[in-house]
């Protein structure tokens, strides 16, 4: 079985990084230079937490604030559920449903290593059945 260490091998280095101090017009330039619907967000090299397009539309646009003068750190989701690099890609998608996330923080030994996604889990998923001749078009 898949772990998420696994799936991180897959994906390109991580370029979509903020400091929670950065204004949200910031992040959101992060998110579409990445082609990425999220940041992470790091502090003093640690994990703080993700901010996906969802805080943006409704910590910002529909509460009338303005991006450039918001902080990332005053809308980010702060609790990313954490796996371990060694979780099965099904514990990652009972996380996912537990916690009504699209996304997970992953720790090697306390350490951030990444993000999985909810496209993550898809892609693989897709790939999967490709390569087992499962899907026909």
């Amino acid at each position: 079985m898949k772990t998420a260490h696994d799936i991180l091998q897959l994906k390109q280095v991580t370029e979509n990084i903020v400091h929670p101090d950065s204004n949200v017009l910031d992040a959101l330039k992060a998110m579409k230079k990445t082609n990425q619907s999220y940041v992470i967000v790091i502090e003093d090299g640690k994990f703080f937490g993700v901010m996906a397009e969802k805080d943006y539309s409704q910590k910002v646009i529909l509460l009338n604030r303005h991006s450039e003068d918001t902080k990332v750190r005053d809308i980010v989701e702060s609790f990313c559920p954490v796996i371990q690099a060694t979780d099965t890609l099904d514990k990652c998608l009972a996380m996912m449903e537990v916690f009504n996330t699209r996304y997970l923080a992953v720790l090697d030994n306390f350490t951030f290593i990444g993000v999985i996604t909810m496209h993550d889990l898809i892609k693989d998923n897709f790939e999967e059945k490709r390569s087992n001749d499962a899907l026909q078009f």
